[in-house]
C-alpha cells in the first residue's frame, strides 16, 4: 500500500510540473535538476531554501548541486552563512540555522511558466561578514506582485568563510580569497539555467542590494567570471574607500591569514585542523588577526577611525583582476552593464558624526544651494562618508564610456543607512505612494534599463560634467551638481 501512494503521489506530481502549472496553495516546478515544490500566498508564488551548489568543506569552492528524486519541498528558508563582525560595528555570531553549506536561494513570482519576466536578484547587506537573504524585510512578495517580477534572494558564505585567502597553501584554496562572491556566481548560473520554470527572462536579470549586498555587485561587475550573468546593476549606499571602490590587496589578505594561523598555533602542515575548529573559537581568533593586520599595515577600518582589515574580497589578478575603480576608469568587466547607485543623505551620521561644523555664511550658502526644500539642515546630518566614494565610482564609470549610469540621494524623513530598503521591497514603507514610485523605478530600470516613474522628472545619466543627481522625496528633484560646494567644506581632504 505505501509503495502504490507513493507512485500515485509521484505521478500527480510530474503531472503538475510537466506544464509548471500551479493550484491551490501549492505550486510545482520543473527544474534541470529536478521538481521543487512551494507555496502559494496572496497570488504570489514563493520558493525557498532552494540549493544551487552545495559545500562539503571550508574554504573550498562548492560543486553543483546534484539532480534529486522526486520533489523538493521548497516551503522553508535555508541555512544562512556563519555570522561574524565588521570593525566599528558591535555584534555577535549565532549558532542556531548556520552553515558553511548554506549556498539557497528563495523565489517570489507571480506565476509559473507562463511569462518572461524581469528577474531581480537581491544581495543583502552586511558587509562581507553578515546578513541574510531570509531577513524578513527582504521578503520579495510585495515587490513580486507590483512590478510583475521574479525576485530572487541569495545566500551565500561570509567572513571568514567566505574570504579568508589560503591561496598559498595549496591548490584546493585557490579560489578561498573570493569564495562569497564565487558563491554568488554559482547563483547565478542557476538562475540563468532555471529561472524561465518560474516565469523568469535569464536573458534580463538585475542585481540590486543595499551596503554590503551594494559592494558585492560592484565585485561582480569587476570579476570576468561573472560576465553575461546578468545584464543591470542597482547599488544601494554600496561602498567605502576601502570596500567598494577597492577591496583588500592580494598582500594584506596573506597577512592576515598568516596572523590567523599564527593566533590559532596552525603550522601551514596542518590546515585541515581549520575544518573542526568550533565556528566560535574561528571568529574569535578572526577578530583578533582583522585588528593585528589593519594595524601593522595601517589600513583604515571601513567605519568609524581605528585601524583594521575587513573580511572582503581580494584583488587577486584572476576572479579580480583589478578593483571596481581602476586609475583612470571602471573595470573592464563592468562597461555593458548599466549601473543605478546612490545613497541616502543621512546614511551613518548618527553613528559616526563628523564635524561639528562652524556656521559660517559659505557652510550655510552650501546647504541651501544643495537642499533648499530642507531649510533647518544641519551639516552634521549630511552623510559624506558614503557620498564621496560613491561619487567616485559614478564618476569612474561614466568616463568608462559605456553603459550609463544613474545616480540617486533618498532624502525622506530621517533618510539613514537602509531606511530606503522597505520602500524598494514595498514591505511596511511609512510613506505608500512613495513605495509606489520607489519600487517603479527600480523595476522599470530592470525591465528597460531607464528608471522611470509617474510623478517623476525624466532621469538624466550622471556624467562627470553635468552631475545629474535625483532626488528621491515625494516630489523628486533633477539636480545638476547640487552638493559640489558643500562636499567640498564638509570633506576638504577627501581624495581617491
Amino acid at each position: 500500500m505505501k509503495r502504490r501512494n507513493f507512485l500515485i503521489v509521484t505521478l500527480i506530481a510530474l503531472l503538475a510540473a510537466s506544464c509548471a502549472t500551479s493550484g491551490g496553495d501549492g505550486a510545482v516546478a520543473r527544474t534541470g535538476k529536478g521538481l521543487i515544490g512551494g507555496t502559494e500566498e496572496r497570488g504570489i508564488y514563493r520558493f525557498l531554501g532552494i540549493p544551487y551548489a552545495v559545500a562539503e568543506r571550508r574554504f573550498e569552492p562548492a560543486r553543483p548541486v546534484e539532480a534529486w528524486d522526486g520533489v523538493y519541498e521548497a516551503v522553508e528558508y535555508g541555512y544562512m552563512s556563519y555570522q561574524g563582525t565588521i570593525s566599528g560595528l558591535s555584534g555577535e555570531g549565532r549558532d542556531e540555522g548556520v552553515s558553511n553549506n548554506a549556498q539557497n536561494l528563495n523565489i517570489w513570482t507571480p506565476g509559473l511558466d507562463d511569462a518572461a519576466r524581469p528577474v531581480m536578484v537581491w544581495l543583502h547587506g552586511g558587509g562581507f561578514s553578515t546578513g541574510t537573504a531570509n531577513d524578513a524585510m527582504y521578503d520579495g512578495e510585495n515587490l513580486s506582485r507590483s512590478g510583475d517580477v521574479v525576485v530572487v534572494g541569495v545566500n551565500h558564505r561570509l567572513n571568514i568563510y567566505g574570504h579568508l585567502d589560503l591561496s598559498a597553501y595549496g591548490e584546493e584554496y585557490g579560489y578561498s580569497a573570493n569564495l562569497g562572491i564565487l558563491d554568488i556566481v554559482m547563483a547565478l548560473e542557476w538562475v540563468r539555467d532555471n529561472i524561465a520554470a518560474f516565469g523568469g527572462d535569464p536573458e534580463n536579470v538585475t542585481l540590486f542590494g543595499q551596503s554590503g549586498g551594494g559592494a558585492k555587485i560592484l565585485a561582480l561587475m569587476t570579476s570576468p567570471y561573472a560576465s553575461g550573468l546578468f545584464r543591470r546593476g542597482i547599488v544601494q549606499s554600496g561602498a567605502t574607500v576601502g570596500m567598494g571602490v577597492a577591496f583588500n590587496t592580494k598582500e594584506s589578505s596573506l597577512r592576515l591569514t598568516e596572523n590567523l594561523l599564527d593566533i590559532l598555533g596552525i603550522e601551514r602542515n596542518n590546515l585541515e585542523a581549520l575544518q573542526d575548529i568550533p565556528d566560535s573559537e574561528l571568529q574569535r581568533a578572526a577578530s583578533e588577526a582583522l585588528a593585528r593586520t589593519g594595524e601593522e599595515l595601517g589600513i583604515p577600518a571601513a567605519l568609524g577611525d581605528a585601524y583594521s582589515m575587513d573580511w572582503e574580497p581580494v584583488v587577486d589578478g584572476d576572479f579580480l583582476p583589478t578593483n571596481p575603480v581602476t586609475e583612470d576608469s571602471f573595470a573592464d568587466a563592468g562597461r555593458d552593464i548599466p549601473l543605478l547607485i546612490g545613497t541616502n543623505l543621512n546614511e551613518w551620521t548618527g553613528y559616526f558624526p563628523a564635524g561639528p561644523y562652524e556656521e559660517t555664511e559659505e557652510l550655510g550658502a552650501a546647504l541651501d544651494a544643495a537642499y533648499p526644500m530642507f531649510p533647518d539642515l544641519k551639516a552634521e546630518e549630511v552623510d559624506s562618508l558614503l557620498r564621496l566614494p560613491i561619487r567616485t565610482i559614478m564618476e569612474h564609470k561614466a568616463d568608462q564610456g559605456g553603459a550609463p549610469v544613474y545616480a540617486y540621494i533618498f532624502i525622506h524623513g530621517n533618510s539613514f543607512h537602509g531606511v530606503e530598503i522597505p520602500y524598494v521591497f514595498g514591505n511596511s514603507a511609512e510613506d505608500e505612494a512613495l513605495a509606489d514610485t520607489v519600487g517603479s523605478l527600480w523595476v522599470s530600470f530592470a525591465r528597460n534599463g531607464v528608471p522611470s516613474a509617474d510623478g517623476v522628472p525624466e532621469w538624466t545619466p550622471y556624467t562627470r560634467e553635468n552631475g545629474a543627481v535625483m532626488l528621491i522625496d515625494d516630489e523628486s528633484v533633477m539636480a545638476y551638481h547640487h552638493d559640489d560646494a558643500l562636499m567640498a567644506i564638509l570633506d576638504p581632504d577627501y581624495e581617491y
